[in-house]
C-alpha cells in the first residue's frame, strides 16, 4: 500500500514485457520471487522423504487439522495427528506462530500434498499396555465421558476403554449418569 519504502532501492527484477516504439519496460520483482520460490520447493521435494523429521511454525489452525510451514512449502497435520489422546480441536493443543516438531507421513509431488504427524514423535502409550493392564486386573480411572452405551475411563493419558452400560452396576441400569458422572475416579 505503501509505495515510499521502495524508492531508492536496488533490486532484482525479471523482464515481463518490452515495447520499444512506446519506450515502456515492465518489470517483476514478484514474478522472480515466485520463481525463486518454486526453485526453492523444487530443491526441497528431492531432499525430503517419508519419516523424516522437521521443525515447523504453526501456520494456520481449523477444526479439521493445521497447516504447518516446513520452509518452502506447508504441510497439514490432521487433527487425529497430533496426540495420543482424544482432542477436541487442535488449538487444545496448538497456538498460531507455535514453532513444533513433525514428521512425514506421506508425500504427493503431483498434488504439492504433504501429509504430517506430531504423535509418532512420542511412544504410542497403548504398546505394552497387555502386560501393564492384564485382563481381570482392577485398576483406577477418570471418567472423561459419558455415551447412551457407556462411559469411557482414562486409565493414563492417551488410554480409554469402554464400560458398557450392563457393566456398570449389578442391577438393570436405564442411564450411565444414574450410575458415573464425567470426572468421578
Amino acid at each position: 500500500s505503501d509505495l515510499e519504502q521502495y524508492v531508492g532501492q536496488t533490486m532484482t527484477v525479471q523482464i515481463t514485457e518490452v515495447k520499444p516504439k512506446k519506450r515502456n519496460l515492465v518489470v517483476s520483482r514478484r514474478a522472480l520471487l515466485q520463481a525463486e520460490r518454486e526453485s526453492m520447493q523444487a530443491d526441497f521435494w528431492t531432499t525430503i522423504e517419508v519419516g523424516q523429521d522437521f521443525t515447523g511454525t504453526v501456520k494456520t489452525i481449523k477444526k479439521y487439522g493445521a497447516f504447518v510451514n516446513l520452509g518452502p512449502i506447508d504441510g497439514f497435520l490432521h487433527v487425529g495427528e497430533i496426540s495420543w489422546s482424544r482432542i477436541s480441536h487442535p488449538n487444545e493443543v496448538l497456538n498460531d506462530g507455535q514453532e513444533i516438531q513433525v514428521r512425514i507421513l506421506k508425500m504427493d509431488k503431483e498434488k504439492n500434498r504433504i501429509s504430517l504427524g506430531m504423535k509418532q514423535l512420542v511412544q504410542n502409550p497403548w504398546q505394552g499396555l497387555g502386560e501393564k493392564y492384564p485382563s481381570e486386573r482392577i485398576v483406577p480411572g477418570k471418567v472423561t465421558r459419558i455415551a447412551d452405551f457407556g462411559a469411557f475411563i482414562e486409565l493414563e493419558p492417551g488410554v480409554e476403554g469402554l464400560v458398557h452400560i450392563s457393566e456398570l452396576a449389578w442391577r438393570r441400569v436405564g442411564s450411565v449418569a444414574e450410575v458415573l458422572s464425567v470426572g468421578d475416579e
